[in-house]
């Protein structure tokens, strides 16, 4: 059986709320105002080997429709490198599509996400103010800034700006961000994280069904976040997991799940589990060409 609570310790913002109170100083002296833009301005990080980046794309396409940029040769981090990208924008979610041909500096690669924020210095402070480490301080790139961040329990994220305003439709499904963390951890990142984006706790079920990880005999602690950013799901485990749970970082929304696996299949992917049903959902965790592994789900009838 997994644990299915989170401890529940006084918060730092708790604590600061108890010395204002005792100062009388204001509680918004702690406030940090929004820097998010919206969840179509987020990108899903993956890496391929260079020589599987067309066939990722083609398939990740055919599966959710939408289009690709043109593929450039660049570089994305602030020591010496060299990759292909380019940004696959589908109705269900972007993806920051990345191919190394040299070997990757650290920690990039472990960064799971890229938030758009309005200001780069404004956002980097707030993120520490909510509790979150800065792993990679603000660096320029070929069209903006960025930094690389981590919450508690290890979740590391990218934050970028861009020099010129982007401007992209709203998405017809919202991706959710699927974060796995220890029940030690997980009152820290919930709190932390909720804190920065602004954001509030959609569900918490502390038994949730254990199939949603591979363990239909068990339960689990469930947690789902709405932001700015977007959606979120806190998968909290002992991290006793059947592969391939775990190594989702992204759950793709669609309106057909029979129709979407079948175009998954037919265009290179191939499907690891599922679909099963749970939560008034049925989801299915498939693997794309290059080794990206993505849940799927539809709301069930």
């Amino acid at each position: 059986m997994i644990m299915n609570s989170i401890p529940r310790l006084p918060s730092k913002r708790a604590v600061f709320a108890s010395l204002c109170l005792a100062l009388g100083a204001p509680l918004s002296a702690f406030a940090t105002d929004q820097v998010g833009v919206g969840p179509q301005y987020d990108t899903t990080h993956v890496y391929v080997a260079p020589d599987k980046a067309d066939a990722f794309a083609k398939s990740f396409l055919a599966t959710f429709g939408g289009t690709s940029t043109k593929q450039v040769t660049t570089t994305v981090t602030p020591t010496p490198s060299s990759t292909t990208s380019q940004l696959l924008q589908t109705p269900a979610g972007y993806v920051s599509l990345f191919g190394f041909t040299t070997p990757i500096p650290y920690p990039f690669g472990l960064e799971r996400t890229g938030y758009l924020v309005t200001d780069m210095d404004e956002a980097v402070s707030a993120a520490k103010a909510a509790g979150a480490d800065v792993l990679v301080a603000p660096f320029p790139d070929p069209i903006g800034r960025d930094a690389v961040i981590q919450w508690p329990g290890g979740v590391n994220m990218q934050l970028y700006w861009h020099t010129v305003t982007a401007s992209y439709p709203p998405l017809q499904t919202v991706p959710e961000n699927r974060i796995y963390v220890s029940p030690d951890r997980a009152g820290a990142f919930v709190e932390d994280f909720i804190a920065f984006s602004h954001g509030r706790v959609v569900s918490d079920d502390p038994k949730a069904p254990g199939v949603e990880i591979g363990r239909p005999n068990d339960t689990f602690h469930r947690i789902r976040l709405e932001s700015i950013f977007g959606k979120m799901t806190v998968l909290v485990t002992d991290g006793h997991l059947p592969y391939p749970y775990g190594h989702e970082i992204t759950g793709y929304e669609t309106t057909d799940m029979k129709d979407t696996l079948a175009k998954a299949t037919a265009s290179g992917a191939a499907v690891l589990t599922g679909p099963y049903a749970s939560d008034s959902r049925e989801a299915a965790m498939v693997v794309f060409p290059g080794g990206y592994i993505a849940e799927i789900h539809a709301a069930t009838k």
